[in-house]
């Protein structure tokens, strides 16, 4: 069988989720640590973002799109449960991780201290401060989801492995990680997720500094 590739930079949560997804169902694969808008990655991904899969002659990309290939062509754990209802409760919080709250905290709020575009590479606070209202009350509502230690269901689904790499990410800036230490949920739902194996071993190494 032909070796499976994941091309995207190990930073990216979506392409960590890919990965996360790979070590549930126990499929080995390449990682082809490689920016968006890389020759490997505008072969794949019409508009040149990242994740992207090869596997022989098939490529995909977009990170759902990935993870069901994955789900559906290899044995192991299903990463969504059989019922339809709870099926498409996974689905559902799949698709709000991955629009607002990758967008209030991760594009919006986290961008400020990552990629702040200041001279001295210091955090933006003009980014930070204007995020701070919309990121506050995201992890309100990701509070209440979690709050039974799983986002869909009482075990582990794919929602979680879409929730968990920004949740972890969060530790990484002041204001965040005060709320996540600070909730009883939060603090649970995370430590319970980045104790799992898949997750576990596919941390991603810091991001590249950028002072």
């Amino acid at each position: 069988m032909p070796e499976l590739q994941i091309i995207g930079g190990p930073q990216s949560n979506f392409v960590w989720v890919t990965r996360i997804a790979c070590a549930e169902k126990g499929v080995a694969y390449s990682l082809v640590a490689v920016m968006p808008h890389t020759p490997e990655v505008d072969a794949v991904h019409p508009f040149g973002k990242i994740p992207a899969l090869r596997h022989g002659d098939f490529t995909l990309c977009e990170s759902r799109a990935i993870c069901t290939y994955i789900d559906k062509a290899f044995p192991g754990p299903a990463l969504f449960p059989a019922d339809a209802q709870a099926a498409a409760l996974v689905d559902q919080w799949i698709s709000i991780v991955s629009t607002s709250v990758d967008t209030a905290l991760l594009r919006q709020y986290l961008r400020g201290y990552l990629f702040p575009g200041t001279p001295d590479g210091s955090p933006n606070r003009t980014l930070i401060d204007a995020a701070l209202p919309g990121m506050r009350k995201t992890l309100d509502v990701v509070e209440r989801a979690a709050a039974s230690g799983h986002l869909v269901g009482s075990g582990f689904t794919l929602a979680d492995a879409y929730l968990t790499p920004i949740l972890h990410y969060m530790l990484m800036a002041p204001e965040s990680a005060e709320i996540v230490k600070g909730s009883k949920s939060l603090s649970g739902y995370l430590e319970r997720q980045m104790a799992r194996p898949s997750i576990r071993d596919t941390v991603p190494p810091p991001f590249p500094s950028r002072r």
